[in-house]
């Protein structure tokens, strides 16, 4: 989204910046997330579930491949992902188990007045944190669709996170993460919340 890029002082991108969530760490829409040590982050993300086999699709024919969207949540354990003199690690800092929420629906794109102009947040124990539109999205559905399919074939279920608003816990000034015993709700227009409960976890071994 512009609005996280420029909370982080990055440059707009040409092209969209890929990175892994390993299948482990999905979960469903609604329970408790166990947080490991560190700073703990939250991405409130749209996120499209691919339908058929897509390869080299165009943008105009892309949204004929994804089957539908729903509520994401790329959380992110911030200390490895970024901390020096360590390689950023982003996508083993957003795989922790349960750090990829989705629900609490699956809506067809022709189930939206219009899919690329949603609604989107989160809020900590009902205090807004992040509230954008997916027109602030730099690259939509279909664009990001388009690029990854060049590279390689999207399969069915194949699910993409598409980025996240700004508001973010380390853009804020002291930068402000997620607490055990915090609720975290993340909504989108039309699809729906999810609810999940922060839990303090073990130390690393």
């Amino acid at each position: 989204y512009r609005g996280h890029a420029e909370e982080t002082g990055l440059d707009i991108p040409d092209s969209p910046m890929v990175f892994t969530k390993f299948a482990s760490s999905i979960t469903g829409p609604y329970g408790e997330v166990t947080m490991p040590p560190g700073s703990v982050d939250w991405e409130a993300e749209l996120v499209a579930v691919i339908g058929r086999r897509a390869e080299n699709v165009t943008a105009g024919a892309a949204w004929d491949f994804v089957a539908g969207l729903t509520v994401g949540q790329d959380l992110s354990e911030r200390e490895l992902q970024i901390k020096p003199p360590a390689p950023q690690q982003f996508s083993l800092a957003k795989s922790f188990p349960g750090f990829a929420p989705l629900g609490p629906a699956l809506v067809t794109p022709d189930e939206f007045a219009n899919p690329d102009d949603l609604e989107i947040g989160c809020s900590i124990d009902d205090v807004r944190v992040q509230s954008a539109r997916t027109t602030d999205l730099i690259f939509s559905v279909p664009e990001v669709v388009s690029f990854l399919s060049g590279i390689l074939p999207l399969l069915p279920g194949d699910v993409i996170f598409t980025g996240t608003p700004a508001g973010v816990g380390f853009a804020h000034k002291p930068p402000r993460y997620l607490k055990a015993g915090e609720v975290l709700s993340t909504f989108i227009e039309g699809i729906g919340t999810m609810r999940h409960r922060m839990v303090a976890g073990h130390s690393r071994q």
